[in-house]
């Protein structure tokens, strides 16, 4: 009996001892799922680590940022732990529905009941169909399927960003979208994703308008959709395409269709016509389908499309990279080599860029900007290339005298949308080689306004910017360059620099 108890004993434990072991287990498993899920949720991919920790040096090594800069870091970190999962669920959504996400309030509910409806800003206007369409591209005419609310309708737009421009919106193609049945009715392309239409003409040729009016704006349309639409291009320029040849495939799995060469009838499950545009260089998460698409995002796309890997100028070479944007025909460097100089003996490696045959190749010139810790240049196009600076660079703008257009709105307010630090160089009367021509007391020098005044824009422009050249004054120069070099980290003491 004794021995029948002990053997009972035994059984009785080990049956205990298994139980505790199995409990073990589960509580392990759990204990590492949980650990799994923090990191993946909280820390996110490699590259995101980097952009976070990029923004924290940036907000701990100054103590005064930018409510825009902060704005920067806060939407990085939003998109760090919460964009994968909502770009998860793009992914598990219809494109009729991901196509209604493109406009909002009261034309959503006019897409949802009709299948058409127009977003119409200030700047620009697109016309979203997600329903079946009918693309005739020798005419340039969208045929919907009409519906109670629509029949015989009929709207004409040209599909560039912007719309406000009149002498531009004079050369881009219009495109009609009508409910009236196609004399072509039968289709020679069938075609599973939507069609995205819009131009590549106006201002392309000029970096700053080919992202402000193309490239940022079809980022901002088409993102939401991930590749699957397919580019209906009028006005197409072959030399535009070709310089941004990495960029389209990356927003479109297909083809680019030219409808210069094309006169055959294409058919889409849904359309898109014109571009969206928001603001210079730049975009408003508060302004996008899904709310998190922002500045940060673009960059970090542009950064993926060129295989740019500087993503922080707190972890980049020392010493640091100056890139001197100089302009060959106006607005030059009188004074070039004694800036150098100066730039130099400050501890800056210098990089001159006067090509422009080598500043127009983006996937070269990209890497080279990429490596600079600053960029300065007088006003003008070529300081567009900011868009590939290292999070935390400094771009100097020297504003030449007299011409005001654009200046701030251009430049100095997309940069710290950007993650960049923007410093501003005005030039003196004196400094200006419009002085050497008629005299410091010359209405052109000392009541610039009146230019303006006189002969409107085109006079300003003329003078300002096509006439003018810049001799800076190193002594006051100086102290801009010191100022910078105590936002890139390079001078603890700058007031001794």
């Amino acid at each position: 009996m004794a021995q029948k108890e002990m053997r009972v004993g035994k059984s009785e434990k080990g049956i205990r001892g298994r139980l505790v072991l199995y409990a073990t287990q589960i509580l392990c498993a759990f204990f590492l799922f949980h650990l799994l899920y923090t990191e993946l949720t909280f820390k996110g991919t490699p590259s995101q680590q980097i952009k976070f920790t990029g923004r924290q040096i940036l907000l701990d090594s100054k103590p005064v940022v930018s409510s825009e800069v902060k704005k920067y870091v806060s939407s990085e970190i939003k998109k760090d732990v919460g964009s994968e999962v909502k770009i998860k669920d793009d992914h598990n959504q219809s494109l009729q529905y991901l196509l209604t996400r493109l406009v909002g309030g009261e034309d959503r509910t006019k897409l949802d009941s009709t299948g058409f409806a127009c977003d119409n800003t200030s700047w620009s206007i697109v016309c979203v169909t997600n329903k079946p369409v009918k693309i005739d591209m020798s005419t340039m005419h969208v045929h919907l399927q009409p519906s109670n609310a629509a029949n015989n309708s009929t709207t004409i737009i040209r599909p560039y960003s912007m719309q406000e421009s009149p002498y531009v919106m004079n050369y881009i193609t219009p495109v009609t979208i009508t409910t009236a049945a196609p004399p072509r009715p039968t289709c020679d392309h069938n075609h599973e994703h939507p069609a995205v239409i819009f131009s590549t003409g106006g201002y392309t040729g000029n970096l700053f308008h080919e992202f402000n009016e193309n490239i940022i704006p079809l980022f901002i349309t088409t993102r939401l959709l991930r590749s699957r639409v397919h580019f209906v291009v009028v006005d197409y320029k072959p030399s535009f395409i070709q310089k941004y040849r990495r960029v389209f495939p990356r927003l479109s799995g297909h083809e680019i269709i030219n409808t210069a060469e094309d006169s055959s009838v294409h058919c889409f499950p849904g359309a898109i016509t014109g571009l969206k545009f928001h603001k210079f260089l730049g975009l408003n998460s508060s302004e996008n389908p899904q709310g998190y698409y922002s500045m940060a995002d673009f960059r970090h796309f542009i950064r993926q499309t060129y295989k740019l890997k500087n993503k922080s100028v707190f972890n980049m070479q020392n010493p640091p990279i100056l890139l001197l944007i100089s302009r060959q025909r106006t607005r030059k460097f009188l004074n070039q080599d004694k800036m150098v100089k100066m730039m130099e003996e400050l501890g800056f490696r210098v990089i001159i860029a006067s090509s422009d045959k080598i500043m127009s190749n983006i996937e070269k010139f990209s890497h080279v900007i990429n490596s600079c810790s600053v960029m300065m240049g007088a006003h003008g196009a070529g300081l567009a290339n900011e868009l590939f600076l290292p999070d935390g660079a400094v771009m100097i703008q020297v504003r030449p005298l007299g011409f005001q257009y654009g200046v701030d709105a251009f430049y100095s307010e997309p940069g710290p949308g950007m993650g960049l630090k923007y410093l501003e160089y005005r030039i003196e009367p004196e400094e200006s080689s419009l002085a050497d021509v008629y005299g410091l007391d010359h209405p052109v020098v000392a009541d610039t306004a009146s230019v303006a005044a006189k002969g409107g824009y085109a006079a300003a422009r003329e003078m300002y910017l096509n006439k003018q050249d810049l001799r800076l004054n190193l002594n006051r120069f100086r102290a801009t360059l010191v100022e910078t070099l105590g936002f890139i980290g390079h001078h603890k003491d700058v007031a001794n620099a």
